[in-house]
Parts: structure tokens; C-alpha cells; sequence
């Protein structure tokens, strides 16, 4: 990311300093960065401070193996971005270069076979053989109502669905998806491990009504707008950020680590895109002790160890089909990707683990010199795991692509505890900042019609651990920002988002 943030101007050219501020937003992650851009296009004074020197939180690019190899450091694909409320009113897609591939992801399975999940619908039930009635039946009504869906999980949960019949469609599959019946609809193997692949996505014991949710929503998506990749790397959506901040009169500090709230200067709103657990520290004893109890209450979930690999070439997947998909799911069949994830739900590390894997660079070529890919690779391990995951992850792809490490330059990993130690929203390697389980669905992190707003005058809290949770869409951001607008200055109307 650009490096040029220590000293901004306001919208007239003069220098800002501390008696101008109207608001401060404390982390520069997706959703911290959404709610600076909606407070300074209402009008606001605004400023960002960041612990680290790059921006973006889990939402950056950089050089993490040889020169020339450009890795998101976090998020790789995209979904939730073209889903977002927040993204559509900004226009992220006029801004940035979005690459919708036709395949959305993919699954190996054993002899060379493979399931794919196309943007097409159709096309995907016809390649799921026997299941490809039932895969229309469970996504087709989903599908037509997608924007419905999207609302109806794109918000806070607790409070009365604007489209009742969608909601129940939605919950129905999620009870039944969700339970021991996840297999009664199917009779083959593609199509259960296809969305098992998406389920596992939410770190969680396999079946469940978290993991159901959450992957039905992205295997929805997949069917609708697509996983996008962005050119150049996550980097790419932060930096439409941060431009359309700076040209509204924003400005951003890095390298400021802020450990009490008492150090910030003096503003009329505080968005703190941090964990509940940062929150209690920032506030240093002055949160109500019954709000206070309800943030330590707060559980975070199992991790995730990355590993980066620069590539001579592109992965020799067995099933050719997956050479064109950007995200592929590695861990065999539904059963096989279920034992892996109940493995780390009980605390140990899997023999043969779930992998998620994205191959960005068969879309993007700026992302590798000239023939040569990168590879981007997560595991789930148990919360606080200080085990590289190099090995089993190289195996577990080496298993569906044979010859994988013949092409395999350099690589570079990180643990749990690493993890961590670069995002401190990451509890113990914990990407989502907070257990992704239904009650903390509800409670998030506390159970409240606004639970962006605390106890605390002007203070609110905007990070994945409240709704909707976790997912590159700025959402939680944007609506912390609301309520802020609505409750500090009356404003009860979005401000105008757009490009223009």
C-alpha cells in the first residue's frame, strides 16, 4: 500500500490538527476503513489511526516470498464484496478491476475427479450428475431471491425480516443442512463435498447450524454475482478506500499504536475496529461493569495457519477442471472435510486437514513474473497453535496434484500465533474476531437492536466481531457509522457513497 498518510488537509487546504476533529476511527481493516469514508461523506472531520505501517488489516498485498510474487496477506476472494450493501453504494466495482471467473470453486476428489460450482446454476447441477436435481431445488429459491437473502443476513439478526418467506426458505435449508440430515437430499459424493468445502469456511463443528448459514450464503453468492478476484491483489479495494477518504478531507496515521482511549484526541465519535477484548483494555475501567462482564463473555474461535507459495508454474490439479478455478477446496469428500474440522472443534490438529487454497494469479498475471503463479493456502488449527502447516498443507495439495512441489519456488508461513501477532483483531489466529456460532450471531457481542453502539458517550464499536460478522463487505463499519450519525448528530439518512 501507498505509505503517504502522516499529514492530510481538509477539503479547503488547510491542515487539519486535533481542535478540528469531528471523528476518530482507531484500525485501518476493511470495515474501519468503510466507516471513516461514510463519516467524512456526511460531512465529518475524520482521522485513522493504524498500529501497523501497512494498512488494510486482513486486506492487504505484499511481497511475502521472492520479488515479484505479490500475496494477500489475508482475504483473498471476494463474495461478500459484490453482495455488500456498503460496496454497491460506493461503486467498489467502478472503481477497481473485479475479474468474475466462471467458475466460482472447486473440489477435488479422488481418481482425478473434481466438483465445480460455475456462476451458472444450471451448468453446475448438470456436471453433479444424480444430485443435480436436488442442488436446483436447494439453491434455486435462493438464488431468484438473492438481494432478499443478502439483507436478510447483511444486517443486524435480531429484529423482524422485511421478506418473511425468503427468511424461511433460508432457515429451512440451514435446519436441514445444518443437522445429521445434511446428506438425506443426495445419493452421489460431488455434490456433499462441494458444499462442505463452502461450510468450512466458518471454522466450526461439522454439521452445524453456523457452518450451514454461513456456507449457503457464499455457495448462493457463487450462483449469482460470483467470487471475484481483484486485480492487483486485496490491496486493490483498500486503496479505493483510503482515495475516496483522503479526497473527502480524511487522513490516516500509521505506526500510532493506541492503547487507551484517553490518549486520543478529543472527538465527537470514536469507532474502534477492534475485538471486545481490545475494547475493555482501551477503556481502562471506565465501561459499566454488567457491559463490561457481557464483552469478556465473548468466546473467539478456532484459527487458521497460512502458508504463501511462490510457483514456477501453475498447480498440476488432476482434474483439469480445476486449473481455471481460483478457489479450490482440498480435503476430499463431505466426511473426510468433516472429520478435519471436528478434529480442530476438539483442540487437535487434523492428519489430513481442510485446505483452503486460492490461485489468483490464473486470472491476474500481475500478481507473478512472467509464467510463474502464486499460491495462497489456509488450514484451520486449534486457537493459539504455534505449528507451521507447511508440510501438511504441501500434502494435502500434493494428494490432488501430483508434482506440486517440483513447482514450488519458495514459500513463506504463518502460524496461528503469527497470525495474531500481525492482526490483533485475530484472537489466538482467530480470523473472524469472534466465534462464529449462532449466539453469538445473535449477541454481537452483546445482545442489542444496536449493539455497534456502547455504553461509553460517542464510543462504538465496528469490527467483525459485530454484525454481520466476518467477511470483507465493510458492513459492520457502515453501520456502526450510521448509528453514530443518527445518535450524535441526527443524521438519519446515508450519505451519498457513489463515485461521482
Amino acid at each position: 500500500m501507498r505509505t503517504r498518510y502522516r499529514l492530510r488537509y481538509d477539503t479547503r487546504g488547510h491542515p487539519l490538527n486535533d481542535d478540528d476533529l469531528d471523528a476518530i476511527v482507531v484500525g485501518s481493516g476493511p470495515n474501519g476503513l468503510a466507516a471513516a469514508v461514510t463519516l467524512a461523506r456526511a460531512g465529518l472531520t475524520v482521522r485513522v489511526y493504524e498500529k501497523n505501517s501497512l494498512i488494510g488489516g486482513g486486506a492487504s498485498t505484499a511481497e511475502l516470498t521472492l520479488p515479484g510474487f505479490r500475496h494477500d496477506v489475508g482475504s483473498a476472494v471476494h463474495p461478500m464484496a459484490l453482495a455488500s450493501e456498503f460496496f454497491q453504494r460506493f461503486g467498489l466495482t467502478d472503481r477497481i478491476d473485479l475479474v468474475v471467473p466462471d467458475v466460482s470453486y472447486g473440489h477435488p476428489l479422488a481418481n482425478g475427479e473434481a466438483a465445480i460450482a460455475y456462476r451458472d446454476l444450471e451448468r453446475t447441477a448438470a456436471g453433479l450428475g444424480v444430485d443435480g436435481r436436488e442442488w436446483l431445488r436447494l439453491f434455486r429459491p435462493l438464488v431468484r431471491h438473492v438481494d432478499e437473502v443478502a439483507e436478510l443476513i447483511g444486517n443486524q439478526l435480531l429484529r423482524v425480516p422485511r421478506h418473511p418467506l425468503t427468511a424461511a426458505r433460508f432457515a429451512l435449508r440451514v435446519l436441514e443442512q445444518g443437522s445429521p440430515l445434511w446428506n438425506l437430499r443426495f445419493r452421489g459424493e460431488h455434490a456433499p463435498a462441494l458444499l462442505a468445502g463452502a461450510y468450512a469456511h466458518a471454522i466450526r463443528t461439522m454439521p452445524s447450524l453456523s457452518t450451514a448459514g454461513a456456507g449457503l450464503i457464499l455457495a448462493t453468492h457463487a450462483h449469482v454475482r460470483g467470487w471475484p478476484i481483484p486485480i492487483g491483489g486485496s490491496s486493490a479495494i483498500v486503496g479505493a478506500l483510503v482515495d475516496d477518504l483522503l479526497a473527502h478531507g480524511g487522513e490516516i496515521h500509521t505506526d500510532t499504536h493506541i492503547r487507551r482511549l484517553s490518549d486520543l484526541p478529543k472527538a465527537r465519535i470514536v469507532l474502534l475496529d477492534v475485538t471486545p477484548r481490545a475494547l475493555i483494555e482501551l477503556a481502562d475501567g471506565t465501561l459499566p461493569t454488567a457491559y463490561a462482564r457481557q464483552l469478556a463473555r465473548f468466546r473467539y474461535g478456532n484459527a487458521v495457519a497460512k502458508v504463501d507459495f511462490a510457483l514456477s508454474g501453475p498447480v498440476p490439479w488432476s482434474a483439469a477442471a480445476l486449473r481455471q478455478a481460483p478457489t479450490v477446496h482440498v480435503g476430499g469428500t463431505r466426511a473426510q472435510v468433516a472429520r478435519a474440522e471436528n478434529a480442530v472443534s476438539r483442540g487437535k490438529h487434523a492428519a489430513e486437514p481442510y485446505v483452503l487454497v486460492s490461485q489468483p494469479s490464473i486470472l491476474d498475471p500481475s500478481r507473478a513474473p512472467a509464467g510463474q503463479h502464486v499460491l495462497w493456502a489456509y488450514t484451520h488449527v486449534p486457537r493459539g497453535s504455534n505449528n507451521d502447516q507447511t508440510e501438511p498443507i504441501t500434502g494435502q495439495i500434493e494428494r490432488f496434484a501430483p508434482g506440486f512441489r517440483d513447482v514450488i519456488l519458495a514459500s513463506a508461513s504463518r502460524t496461528a500465533r503469527d497470525m495474531a501477532a500481525y492482526n490483533p483483531n485475530h484472537i489466538g489466529g482467530d480470523i473472524a474476531a469472534g466465534e462464529v456460532s449462532m449466539p453469538q450471531l445473535l449477541a454481537r457481542p452483546v445482545l442489542s437492536t444496536d449493539p455497534w453502539r456502547t455504553p461509553l458517550p460517542g464510543v462504538y464499536l465496528c469490527s467483525s466481531s459485530t454484525p454481520p460478522g466476518p467477511g470483507v463487505h465493510g458492513l459492520a463499519g457502515y453501520r456502526a457509522a450510521l448509528s453514530a450519525l443518527r445518535h450524535e448528530y441526527d443524521i438519519r439518512e446515508s450519505p451519498d457513497l457513489s463515485p461521482a
